[in-house]
């Protein structure tokens, strides 16, 4: 069914060469991509970490913490939300439950990395991966736990800032094998790269264009050319959001006002449209004026 957020992310796939994935790190920033146009959006991991907790991108956050974000998420807003499971907190039978959690959460898709527990950003030296085999394990336990065969898998690897492109592509094919929907190979960075896995891949390709790391800063287009299929702007906003508090928090610190922020701000009314907030309100009265008659 169409309804089911697999289905809508498969369908937004099918229509968008390459789909954007826009990261958020709320329900109200879900609810900006949303009605900015964003067709598909991304949990980060490293973002719930930062965001919410203050912590680093090392696997310092749980099950019940990208759980409880993604519900949020998801009650929020009706584009279909990937979202980064890490490594998925242990075993087989531990991604599997992860697996089941997430789909009840309202999740379209989920990736999993081929790291070990004690993981790195992706974008950090440092990185190890697990066996081939292990991997495979996580992926049959995730292909297994499904309860809406829509639900979207996508496969991480970090192999490629480890062991040569060739091997690489082994590992992508094996996790095809396996059940994976789609691979995401981290860390690109060359086209020629992307090129070549899409070549000898049977599966949609992934490609993160996050910041500050050792991809290039492409364009959407130009991985799309080269044969992405979907393409992730995992912390985009959250960085420009991050940097722009940093400043009217300084502001506020040294001249005691916010005149001159108000132009760099989303004014209450447009906050409230957002919200819907009318509506509720109106909904509200209702059930206070039926209340006074009882």
């Amino acid at each position: 069914m169409i309804n089911h957020p697999g289905a809508r992310l498969r369908a937004a796939i099918n229509i968008h060469k390459p789909l954007v994935l826009a990261g958020v790190i709320n329900a109200y920033s879900a609810l900006l991509a949303e009605k900015a146009g964003i067709r598909a959006i991304y949990l980060s991991g490293a973002g719930v970490a930062a965001s919410c907790f203050g912590l680093p991108d090392l696997g310092l956050t749980s099950l019940e913490d990208i759980v409880e974000e993604t519900r949020r998420i998801t009650s929020a807003s009706e584009a279909p939300l990937v979202v980064d499971i890490d490594t998925g907190w242990g075993s087989p039978l531990m991604v599997a439950r992860t697996i089941k959690a997430l789909q009840r959460a309202g999740a379209a898709a989920v990736h999993i990395e081929d790291q070990p527990f004690e993981k790195r950003c992706g974008h950090r030296e440092g990185k190890r991966v697990i066996s081939v085999a292990d991997m495979v394990a996580r992926l049959k336990a995730a292909v297994e736990a499904k309860e809406d065969p829509s639900f979207y898998l996508i496969a991480r690897t970090d192999a490629l800032a480890i062991d040569d492109l060739e091997k690489t592509i082994d590992r992508i094919n094996a996790y095809a094998e396996a059940g994976a929907d789609a691979i995401f190979v981290e860390a690109i960075t060359d086209l020629s790269q992307c090129q070549t896995i899409k070549k000898n891949c049977k599966i949609p390709l992934v490609i993160n264009l996050t910041e500050f790391g050792k991809t290039p800063l492409w364009s959407a287009k130009e991985v799309g050319a080269a044969g992405a299929d979907m393409v992730l702007f995992p912390l985009s906003v959250f960085r420009v959001m991050s940097q722009a508090a940093l400043k009217a928090y300084q502001m506020i610190d040294v001249q005691g006002s916010t005149k001159e922020l108000l132009p760099l701000m989303q004014s209450r009314d447009e906050l409230y449209q957002f919200l819907n907030y009318e509506h509720y309100e109106k909904q509200m009265n209702q059930w206070l004026d039926r209340g006074s008659t009882l």
